[in-house]
């Protein structure tokens, strides 16, 4: 299908070890799902009061997601970054701290102001404080008559960084033209908020020259985030798509579809993760399914984690130690992959130099593999997975303190494709358990998490170039801290996206008698409270609105 349809493509804006690696648009990816998903007819129903199709506006986009909460405390705000993005020249600036909130807040929030009309493709961006990426965004696509959108994102985390003054870093890599009018224009604003001062890392490190870490002496614990997205404006965009290079479709892999985000520190594994199947804006060949909501995480990119303190004891031994970020399943020499890595580290403020050792690493259980059925409908199943168990110690000043990590994947891919792709489908489940026990001062603390994320949908190219696509997404997620076996907390969360819409291709935009509905549940339960929101929305319009626990 993509060999026909070039439509809403992302730009990927692709920084690795700081470089620009990716500048072209990327294909919208096709779409996925089992034949019992499709349904019948060309026009979802719609309530009486929403136009029969998508017009030259729609409603600003919005997602489901809980708001940040903020503190009842007195606040100062700092702007961080105003520009409008025409091309791929990143915005330069400076950053100070706020004046009159002191340098230690009980809360910190990014907010992102955007707005964009006209005709654009989706857009990738980051933005880097003192070489510190503390926001990866994707931008939606804007109407004829112009969008407003606003994204906010909890960044106390960061607020060792955020104390001093640093050079701002912001991009996002556009193209304007006289076919793609839209120039992004956004303004990005901390709050500080005082109070209690939040628990947060001591230290927030980058990795020097892109490749080698030196952590503090006394580290007595160490986490390491990686924004990871596959885009760029090839393949690596939709690489839950790939198939091996035998099989008649667009994109290929020696190895299939399965990836995995792995971290090594001096040469050895010390983390492995699934990367998360971000669909952007633009994605699945139709952008009338994210006109007003967009999929799971596409506007506040979340991180990959990586708990390294069974590695202190090494990394404390004041050189440096090379750290590497791979993407598995990637053919070589493709590019497409994003993985900025910054390094929280808690420190013992105790003691000036704190030892330990790695007392166990253990990966087995690899599998990657593709079977090819050849037919009127041509077939991909594979599947993949991988196992790791990793513990050390560390010598505190509170005593020995053993870390042990054991994380599982496991992924499974039903792809179903026919000859020139007009019908296009995919069922794929991510699953990744992790599970992280404390053991010291005479108790263990364990925290099981338990990811699965979802993909379901197919795309059909029918009578009168019609396209119509249907999609699920899910992002679910169940976590559990116990102390000593009794349970401490908990949280169970479910953001579930679907979409059925419809339009006309090869057509000029005014002719394409566009029909939309899509809808996003977000719950999140858990020994913090609870969020419960859906949306709904017909041709653009949103219909529904509800909230409740």
């Amino acid at each position: 299908m993509r060999s026909r349809i070039i439509m809403s493509m992302l730009t990927g804006v692709i920084l690795l070890a700081s470089a620009l690696l990716g500048t072209a648009p990327a294909h919208a990816a096709p779409a996925p799902a089992t034949d019992a998903s499709v349904g019948t007819g060309d026009t979802p129903s719609r309530p009486a009061d929403v136009p029969a199709e998508f017009g030259t506006d729609w409603h600003d986009p919005l997602t489901a997601a809980p708001p940040v909460i903020k503190p009842a405390t007195r606040s100062c705000q700092v702007v961080v970054a105003e520009a409008q993005f025409r091309d791929f020249t990143p915005y330069r600036g400076t950053y100070t701290p706020p004046q009159g909130c002191g340098d230690h807040w009980s809360k910190v929030v990014l907010r992102l102001d955007g707005k964009v009309k006209g005709r654009q493709f989706d857009r990738l961006g980051y933005l880097h404080v003192g070489g510190v990426e503390i926001f990866r965004t994707s931008t939606p696509e804007p109407s004829p008559d112009g969008i407003e959108w606003s994204v906010e994102k909890d960044v106390t985390r960061y607020s060792d960084t955020l104390r001093g003054a640093h050079d701002v870093e912001m991009l996002i890599g556009n193209v304007v033209d006289d076919t793609y009018t839209g120039v992004i224009d956004v303004k990005v604003t901390l709050t500080f908020f005082t109070g209690r001062p939040a628990a947060t890392p001591d230290r927030v490190l980058t990795l020097a020259d892109g490749a080698t870490l030196t952590t503090p002496r006394n580290s007595e614990r160490i986490v390491a985030e990686v924004y990871a997205t596959g885009s760029g404006g090839g393949c690596e965009e939709y690489w839950y798509l790939t198939v091996p290079a035998e099989a008649p479709y667009s994109c290929h892999a020696d190895d299939g579809p399965y990836r995995e985000v792995q971290i090594a520190i001096d040469g050895q594994l010390a983390g492995i993760a699934t990367p998360f199947p971000h669909v952007w804006t633009g994605g699945w060949s139709n952008p009338f399914l994210w006109y007003v909501i967009p999929g799971p995480r596409a506007f506040d990119i979340k991180p990959v984690e990586y708990d390294l303190t069974p590695f202190a004891g090494l990394l404390n031994d004041g050189r440096p130690h090379r750290v590497e970020v791979s993407v598995v399943g990637v053919p070589e020499g493709r590019s497409g992959w994003s993985t900025p890595v910054n390094v929280l580290v808690w420190q013992d403020e105790k003691k000036a130099v704190v030892g330990g050792k790695v007392v166990r690493r253990e990966a087995g259980g690899f599998t990657d593999s593709t079977t090819y059925t050849p037919g009127a409908e041509h077939r991909v199943d594979a599947e993949g997975g991988h196992r790791l168990t990793v513990a050390g110690y560390v010598d505190t000043s509170h005593g020995r303190v053993t870390t042990t990590i054991t994380r599982t994947l496991a992924a499974t891919f039903a792809h179903r494709w026919t000859d020139g792709e007009t019908v296009d489908g995919l069922d794929a489940t991510w699953r990744d358990d992790e599970t992280v026990t404390v053991d010291g001062r005479g108790s263990a603390r364990t925290t099981r998490t338990h990811r699965t994320y979802t993909m379901n949908g197919t795309t059909t190219l029918g009578a009168g170039d019609r396209l119509r696509t249907v999609l699920t997404l899910g992002d679910r997620a169940d976590a559990v801290t116990t102390r000593n076996g009794r349970r401490t907390a908990w949280s169970r969360l479910d953001d579930t996206y679907t979409g059925d819409a419809t339009f006309t291709v090869n057509v000029p935009r005014d002719q394409r008698h566009a029909v939309g509905t899509t809808s996003e549940r977000y719950r999140l339960h858990g020994s913090s409270g609870c969020h419960d929101r859906e949306l709904t929305t017909v041709q653009g319009v949103l219909t529904e609105d509800r909230s409740g626990c």
